[in-house]
């Protein structure tokens, strides 16, 4: 596994063909990261390790934390999952100091390489400034490019870093001043998380597409990017950070800062049907009761003459349970999951690697066999897994599969940090409803209206002039300028090869 420890002196003042291998989790939307912070508390350090763990979901590429000792900033970035590198005493004690953040990667932009982890942090006149981002800038590949054309040196190929450079090169003399200068020249999805030598600064972008809230522990303030990294050690919840909002955290206590003009809060809705853990609460809707609603109007629109149903796991579960409990149909698990599978089992010939898939995930027998099945998934995207589900089914003896997805079809890519395929893949873009049920097999296919998922969210349906959510990837409707798809033949960005 790669790894890097390194110290910084703060001066005063970041359509596969179907095969054998049936990976459940290899045709899903992938959310791009997971911040905390925590100003102030003697264990900082292992407190932001537990809530990077709880926040593992938002990302599985790599980690990292940035601590500062009042002195010195500590920097430990690592490949790999958050217990492979910070559950050892030895690693949290070189991160020193009662300040410190923390971020889990899945990269949408920039490739998974160790440059790229965050936090990233950069010296500048100010002192030290470290960042963690969760999302994605739709202006970050333009202002990469203004930025190396006037001498900025860039280090890593994550559009993080154009932050770090839009601060120092701000005129402004305050820190604060500067990030604020900073925020009101990037566009798109984005919650922040930033450490200087004196501060914890957290920032949510105008819409509040990507979630972002303060909890409290010990009477010290916690950033963070879901209620369950707080949960996980018992720090209170305080409030989320609003949409346009900078909080800024010192030993004066908490400021908020508006720097963007007051406008509605546009949440992403994906955090509610996937990304978010279901045990969060995002912007005041607790995510498991969403998700079972979603479960029920889905039934409700979409019924099927079936004798069970069944979740594709995990994250099918809540909705199946809502769909089972408004038709009254019994809930089985007829795929079982095993949690226990190393990410790099030996699969070192195509027959092997036939057998070892269904030691991931394989059916159960005495629950499908001789039933109409309804199965119960969050999305479709690509269908390649849906096949596989769908095939899986009918060789453990199900009589009919009928297959039920728990929000609308998937039509049109993401840019605010969710790892969509470009449109040509979105097996919803290319294919009609019929088509679609052909390819994948199932006896019937259905989706969740768009109104359908409104419902779900509470509302009494979709306002079109001015959409409740961040809706865009069923609707086309993008909440903000998409400056960087209009930069022609956007050139590749150098990369340099880091040896393990």
């Amino acid at each position: 596994m790669s790894a890097r420890s390194e110290t910084f002196r703060g001066a005063p003042g970041a359509s596969e063909a179907f095969g054998g291998d049936l990976d459940l989790d290899g045709d899903t939307l992938r959310e791009e990261c997971g911040v905390f912070g925590i100003y102030g508390h003697p264990d900082a350090s292992a407190i932001v390790a537990l809530g990077l763990h709880a926040l593992q979901h938002r990302g599985q590429e790599a980690a990292g934390i940035v601590s500062f000792d009042g002195r010195v900033f500590h920097s430990e970035r690592r490949m790999g999952l958050v217990g492979d590198s910070f559950s050892d005493l030895a690693t949290i004690e070189r991160l020193k100091g009662e300040t410190a953040i923390g971020h889990v990667r899945y990269s949408t932009t920039g490739e998974t390489i160790l440059r790229n982890v965050q936090p990233l942090f950069a010296e500048l006149e100010t002192g030290g400034l470290s960042v963690a981002h969760n999302g994605n800038l739709t202006n970050g590949l333009l202002l990469r490019r203004q930025l190396v054309r006037d001498g900025a040196i860039c280090q890593s190929t994550s559009d993080t870093e154009a932050i770090l450079h839009l601060v120092a090169r701000s005129r402004h003399v305050r820190i604060v001043d500067r990030v604020m200068d900073a925020l009101r020249q990037i566009e798109g999805a984005y919650a922040l998380v930033m450490m200087t030598n004196k501060k914890l600064i957290g920032a949510r972008d105008p819409l509040g597409i990507r979630p972002l809230v303060l909890g409290e522990l010990d009477g010290r303030y916690i950033l963070a990017s879901e209620t369950c990294a707080l949960d996980i050690i018992g720090a209170r919840f305080v409030r989320d950070v609003e949409n346009g909002e900078m909080v800024v955290i010192s030993e004066e206590g908490i400021e908020s800062i508006r720097f963007a003009r007051a406008q509605p809060l546009r949440p992403c809705i994906f955090e509610y049907i996937y990304f978010a853990r279901p045990d969060s609460v995002v912007n005041g809707k607790n995510v498991y009761s969403v998700r079972k609603n979603i479960g029920v109007e889905l039934a409700k629109e979409s019924p099927a003459e079936a004798d069970i149903i069944i979740p594709v796991p995990d994250s099918g579960v809540p909705a199946a349970l809502g769909y089972a409990q408004q038709t009254g149909l019994p809930y089985e698990l007829g795929i079982i999951r095993n949690h226990y599978v190393g990410r790099t089992f030996i699969q070192p010939t195509q027959s092997v690697r036939e057998l070892g898939v269904r030691m991931k995930h394989s059916a159960n027998r005495a629950a499908v066999e001789g039933k109409r099945i309804v199965l119960v998934d969050d999305s479709l995207v690509r269908g390649t897994t849906s096949v596989k589900i769908v095939r899986m089914m009918r060789e453990a003896g199900a009589r009919e599969v009928h297959f039920r997805i728990a929000s609308p079809p998937i039509t049109h890519p993401d840019f605010y940090g969710i790892d969509t395929p470009e449109k040509e893949k979105l097996l919803a873009a290319t294919h009609d409803l019929e088509s679609m049920r052909q390819y994948i097999g199932a006896d019937s296919l259905a989706f969740l209206s768009i109104e359908g998922l409104y419902r779900a969210m509470g509302e009494e349906g979709r306002d079109a002039s001015c959409p409740q959510y961040t809706d865009h990837c069923f609707t086309g409707d993008y909440p903000t300028a998409l400056t960087d798809l209009a930069v022609a033949s956007p050139r590749r960005m150098a990369i340099l090869a880091e040896a393990d």
